[in-house]
């Protein structure tokens, strides 16, 4: 804590004075910018249309004469009256900008999404985001964690948006809701339930009947929920945003206007906006909605396209990225604190309402990481820390106090005092004693699929006919030759003959050869879904396992027992009763590995340290903390310590590859 402290105060010293020097440098490069701009202009000699939206652009990011901000009488508990809310207004002489109430507003937004936070400390990290001077926040809505199964949904525990919007009003916080259905965020398959793969004809994103019947069906229920929390109803939320980036997708011109229908059907009031970077903005922009912005820097001609599509409105940067997630096998992204108070401060001069993405960015808990694909697929590692202005674990850092710093010296009113900082421990050592290889394992599965030919992971008849949407899938055929194995398998598999890992398939590797057999052997493909793709065309193909007919030598196999192996909480139960065995050393093949984590009798936050593991999963206490991987660059996993029982608490870790020895916990993150 100590520590801790002392970084507090040394990021303190560090932002004092930077608002003076920017100030004065920002006024005299103005200068030069309004006195040479027209000869530059007219060097290039640009068509007139494109002349006139340059200058309009232009004279909205004029540094602008104001006072101070005073909004502490907007606040979702103190603002009574609530005839009007968020509006956008022009007058002569005047830049556009959004009133609420009736009221000048400047928007300070920042994204939290509730799905990625333990519920237990979603008031720390809201209480956080109004320490540091934000009026708004911001989140998605994930439908394929809230609709796991057709009909089915969940707004539970970790995933009730109601009590999450509510705290946020509590807390003083307005709320802008992006509820898709498509939302992005680095989310397998961008946010949509993997059921919907199940339709062979199916087009995500269209006016494709299957498709809207569906989102139909989700908005009927969500939209219910979302409607009684609106402004209007003395609720938070005060904009609704309508789809996601749809510009760069762009394949149906009646896509976007259904969805914009189908929000105002279902009782959606509020100002409703779209969210598209400068590239795509003309695509995604529909007529009557408020178009907003996403970029990762302050530029004039970003804002070039935005003034193409309206003018006389209030700039809004619904996406301002102070840093990026990672992919398993690439580097860490990080992003200079420098940088972003920069583009804050000049979002702010020129009264420019903002959302930074991400606040805080949370962890991508279980099975829930999209994926990325530019000629290979990489999936998107655990953590989502996003080197956001708060850490993964809620903690402070450089870019918080900066823009703290940066808020006090516009708003009228002392900020809220800082939070505590939650304290982290290192716990002693973990090394697993038992271990179960995966094959004793299967009898503890539910009854396995008996099909003629291999059947993806959606489409299995299991989970009432949904399908299975996360983890691996085993599927097992006895052959009675060798030869050239072709399989089309999504995303990756380690191939066997009964026990023995002969090889692996997956991107790229379609082929492996199977060596000459003396008598009929279990041919077994253990195939791991490591996320589907969450941007771009590629959502369509996004089917996982096995996809396709399995040949030797262009021969079908056919026969095949197929486990769905979910890992799920109700697995972990059964597999107690199981008879584990004393840990080999060096043992290599998938296996579960039981250990035992003592947290003492006042749990604390940690973070794992996997040294010597290769690659799999962690579950602790039957919660799926995540994917691990030697190939980094995410070297440590969050657990929170509101997840740990005091004393002792259960871990396991399902290895695919071969046995490490212990299980380290530290008290600071390996990124």
């Amino acid at each position: 804590m100590r520590r801790e402290q002392r970084w507090t105060r040394l990021s303190e010293r560090r932002v004092m004075g930077s608002l003076q020097r920017f100030s004065l440098c920002f006024s005299w490069k103005r200068i030069l910018c309004i006195l040479f701009l027209p000869v530059i202009l007219s060097g290039f000699a640009p068509r007139v249309k494109d002349k006139e939206d340059l200058i309009f652009a232009n004279a909205q990011l004029q540094p602008a004469q104001y006072s101070m901000f005073n909004w502490s009488h907007l606040t979702p508990l103190k603002l009574t009256d609530r005839s009007v809310g968020l509006q956008t207004e022009s007058r002569v002489g005047s830049k556009p900008y959004f009133t609420l109430g009736g009221h000048k507003f400047l928007i300070f937004g920042g994204s939290i999404h509730y799905f990625r936070v333990p519920r237990e400390y979603w008031r720390d990290r809201l209480l956080k985001l109004k320490a540091c001077g934000f009026n708004t926040l911001t989140t998605y809505v994930p439908w394929n964690l809230h609709e796991p199964q057709r009909g089915k949904f969940d707004f539970s525990g970790n995933l009730d948006l109601e009590a999450f919007v509510l705290m946020a009003a509590e807390i003083g916080l307005w709320v802008i809701l992006r509820p898709g259905p498509y939302i992005c965020s680095e989310m397998d398959l961008g946010g949509l339930p993997s059921w919907l793969l199940q339709d062979p004809k199916m087009i995500l994103r269209t006016t494709y009947k299957g498709f809207v019947e569906a989102v139909n069906k989700y908005f009927d229920h969500l939209i219910s929920r979302v409607v009684p929390l609106q402004y209007c109803k003395r609720g938070p939320i005060i904009a609704v945003q309508v789809e996601n980036e749809y510009g760069s997708f762009a394949e149906d011109k009646d896509y976007m206007p259904y969805i914009q229908k189908a929000l105002l059907e279902r009782g959606i009031v509020e100002l409703l906006m779209t969210s598209d970077d400068a590239k795509h903005m003309l695509k995604g922009y529909i007529e009557g909605v408020l178009a907003t912005i996403n970029m990762n820097t302050f530029q004039i001609n970003d804002f070039k396209q935005l003034s193409q599509v309206q003018r006389n409105k209030p700039i809004m940067v619904m996406e301002f990225w102070v840093g990026w997630f990672d992919t398993w096998g690439g580097k860490h992204m990080i992003k200079n604190a420098e940088d972003v108070e920069d583009t804050v401060s000049k979002f702010i001069t020129s009264e420019i309402s903002f959302n930074v993405y991400m606040f805080h960015g949370g962890t991508n808990f279980g099975f829930m990481n999209g994926a990325t694909y530019f000629g290979k697929h990489r999936g998107v590692v655990t953590s989502y820390d996003y080197d956001a202005v708060l850490t993964e674990a809620g903690d402070y850092t450089e870019k918080y106090f900066k823009l703290r710093k940066l808020f006090g010296s516009v708003v009228a009113v002392h900020l809220p005092p800082l939070p505590k900082l939650s304290p982290k421990a290192e716990y002693p050592a973990v090394k697993p004693s038992l271990y179960l290889p995966l094959w004793d394992v299967l009898q503890y599965l539910n009854k396995p699929v008996i099909s003629h030919t291999p059947v993806n992971m959606e489409s299995l008849p299991i989970n009432n006919g949904n399908g299975q949407s996360y983890g691996l899938v085993l599927y097992e055929t006895f052959i009675c030759c060798g030869g050239s194995l072709h399989a089309n398998v999504q995303d990756t598999a380690q191939v066997f003959l009964n026990e023995k890992n002969i090889g692996l398939l997956g991107d790229g590797i379609k082929k492996l050869n199977i060596p000459k057999i003396r008598e009929c052997q279990l041919l077994r493909i253990l195939v791991e879904n490591q996320g589907r793709v969450n941007f771009s065309w590629k959502i369509q193909d996004q089917r996982k396992g096995l996809t396709g007919t399995v040949t030797i030598d262009n021969i079908p196999l056919n026969g095949f027992i197929i486990y769905s192996l979910e890992m799920t909480m109700s697995f972990f139960e059964r597999l107690r009763s199981a008879t584990w065995k004393p840990v080999r050393k060096n043992y290599s093949g998938p296996a579960f590995y039981l250990g035992t984590l003592k947290a003492g009798s006042s749990p604390k936050d940690t973070f794992l340290r996997l040294l010597n593991w290769n690659y799999g999963f962690v579950f602790i206490n039957g919660r799926n903390l995540g994917r691990y991987s030697i190939i980094g660059p995410q070297e440590t996993l969050y657990l929170p310590g509101t997840w740990l029982h005091p004393r002792d608490n259960e871990i396991i870790l399902f290895e695919k590859r071969k046995s490490g020895s212990y299980i380290q916990t530290i008290d600071e993150p390996k990124l």
